[in-house]
């Protein structure tokens, strides 16, 4: 919705009080919230303005006093008032939430719908119904209470059951997402951490791995059906650390123990390390907060990434996501095994001792303000936090990102060439065509269009057939051993194509950067890049198919020997004199691809396999 700049802005202009009440009891009633938390959502200074989108859509967007955007409806006299996620950040629990893993996430924020393969948990009433918003949010495999903060907003396109059971289709239609541009138009916040939940929701079961990437992709792709991804969510708990050359498996042990007190301990320190790095810095108006809101975004986030003075036997700390590298789990360190039994009677004490104010309301209180020159706050000693930890993760992610696009990705087109022997030169001149060109399957996919529709082919039942017997070029040209007009009456254009291109010659391009421009004749298969087991237990990785791709075996070997810290060879392949393998010892394929993506390897020209026999 939100893919691209807002046109045909009007000037805002600050909402009369009557109407800002209005608006306030518009949401009271729509998301069954209480006047407190409405005066939250829908904070005084209220400002409003019209806007259209790029599908010369009309709207209504109600902005804080700092800018943020709030609430905005779609449509001329639309009533719904949907959410943006800077709303959804001040109660994380205003709409349904659907979780997703972490590789979807880019793609939603790029503006796609969600798919069903990519869905992960879904909310478990039962009143949840098309077409009713609903939020998405990142799955986190750290414990079955938390996710990620909503990042996007959407209708959901899907029966509850449907979800559940799997399969394929759209789950829900995104109306707006973090990083767009109605998200951008406000402060940019970077999302609070993980929230906790008090109900999980049901498992979509198996979907987990699954991402809405592939859905949105294959779709495009002339003749192939939808198909659902491979690969699993970084983080995902699992089985013990598989070993690797160097490293010796090492069992999970149960998560340490720590006292109430110890507990308790942590989360008041919590507390003022987000007072002392983040809250002090907050604008006025980003108060009052809901308790569940503080505890989630603020309290949980800010707790110790590690633990060992407290605990001497955790041997090694967790990271951002809570897994301390398969020796032991992070401790449990929440309200629930605390001394203070309940958020409530937490912040009640924090009142009493001026480090924040509360106010006491139904059916959770309000957070009103921090103090930062409490004496306390003054005197903490900062300490690496979990958000700490996040963001570097984070930080590092994003820098590899950059760093991968810097790098000037190679041009490689698949081309056919029209052969005499084979009967497909013919087509081309009998056709008016160039029977000398080297032809891209899209190019190869508008000739065939252009000769059928020259010839009046189009079956008039089924537009998606050509009448094949009815033209003898083109019945000679795509007919196999054995084949006759009687059995090859029909085919579908996709098919067509496919045949043609059987009886053409393969060519192939690569261009990369400082290169000259290679162009040979042959069929381009993709670098293999596979895990073996030799000589007993060794595990190597066998690089082959590189030579193609303007790679050179020894200047690779002696990079992923540097790479992975370990030995390399080269040796040529059997039958192949003029060919290669590189070997690298122990399970490197991660290494391996990740490399080749740096010298411009397109990512799907490489094909990875494990046969190490692990189960």
């Amino acid at each position: 919705m939100f893919k691209k700049p807002l046109s045909n802005l009007k000037t805002s202009a600050p909402l009369r009080s009557s109407d800002r009440r209005k608006l306030r009891q518009r949401v009271i009633a729509a998301y069954n919230v209480s006047p407190e938390i409405g005066d939250v959502l829908v904070p005084e200074g209220l400002l409003s303005q019209k806007f259209t989108t790029n599908m010369n859509e009309q709207g209504v967007a109600y902005w804080s006093p700092d800018g943020d955007p709030l609430w905005f409806s779609l449509g001329k006299g639309a009533d719904e008032l949907i959410p943006t996620v800077y709303t959804l950040w001040k109660k994380y629990d205003l709409l349904p939430c659907i979780t997703t893993p972490a590789s979807v996430i880019p793609v939603l924020v790029g503006g796609a719908d969600l798919m069903i393969p990519g869905v992960v948990q879904i909310p478990s009433s039962q009143t949840v119904v098309p077409p009713q918003l609903v939020a998405i949010a990142k799955y986190t495999s750290d414990s079955p209470t938390t996710r990620g903060p909503p990042l996007a907003i959407g209708v959901l396109a899907a029966d509850l059951d449907k979800l559940k059971a799997g399969g394929k289709g759209k789950a829900v239609h995104l109306l707006h997402s973090w990083k767009d541009h109605l998200f951008a138009i406000g402060s940019k916040a970077d999302p609070p951490g993980v929230v906790e939940i008090q109900e999980t929701g049901e498992r979509n079961e198996g979907k987990e791995g699954k991402t809405a990437e592939t859905d949105v992709v294959e779709q495009d792709k002339p003749g192939a059906e939808v198909q659902e991804a491979e690969g699993t969510e970084e983080g995902n708990a699992g089985p013990p650390v598989e070993s690797t050359p160097g490293h010796s498996v090492q069992q999970r042990r149960p998560a340490p123990q720590l006292s109430k007190e110890e507990v308790s301990t942590i989360l008041r320190n919590a507390v003022l390390q987000a007072i002392h790095s983040t809250l002090k810095s907050l604008p006025t108006s980003s108060f009052p907060i809901p308790a569940g809101t503080f505890y989630s975004s603020h309290i949980l986030p800010h707790r110790p990434a590690f633990v060992r003075r407290l605990v001497p036997e955790t041997d090694n700390p967790p990271t951002a996501s809570g897994d301390d590298g398969g020796t032991s789990e992070y401790p449990l360190i929440d309200i629930k095994h605390s001394t203070y039994k309940s958020l409530a009677a937490f912040l009640k004490i924090l009142d009493k001792q001026g480090i924040l104010t509360i106010k006491d309301m139904k059916p959770e209180p309000l957070v009103m303000s921090v103090s930062a020159s409490h004496a306390e706050v003054l005197s903490h000693t900062p300490y690496v936090s979990l958000r700490d930890v996040q963001l570097k993760g984070e930080k590092r992610e994003k820098r590899e990102e950059e760093e991968r696009a810097r790098v000037h990705e190679m041009d490689i087109k698949e081309l056919w060439k029209p052969h005499a022997a084979s009967g497909s030169e013919r087509f081309f001149s009998e056709g008016g065509f160039d029977s000398s060109a080297m032809y891209t399957h899209a190019e190869l996919k508008a000739t065939v269009i252009k000769y059928i529709t020259d010839h009046q082919l189009t079956n008039a039942y089924d537009q998606s057939y050509v009448n094949v017997s009815q033209d003898e070029v083109l019945l000679s040209t795509l007919a196999r051993k054995n084949e006759s007009g009687e059995s090859l009456e029909f085919l579908k254009r996709e098919e067509v194509v496919q045949r043609l291109s059987e009886k053409m010659q393969n060519w192939y391009e690569i261009r990369a950067e400082g290169r000259d421009p290679l162009l040979r004749k042959g069929q381009l298969k993709p670098i293999s890049v596979v895990a073996k087991t030799r000589q007993g237990r060794r595990a190597n990785t066998l690089i082959s198919g590189f030579e193609s791709f303007l790679l050179e075996a020894e200047e690779m070997a002696e990079e992923l020997r540097r790479i992975c810290a370990g030995a390399t060879g080269v040796s040529p392949l059997p039958g192949k004199p003029v060919r290669s393998e590189v070997l690298v010892q122990g399970k490197q394929t991660k290494a391996v691809v990740e490399f080749l993506l740096s010298r411009g390897v397109p990512k799907k020209w490489i094909e990875t396999a494990d046969l190490t026999g692990k189960k």
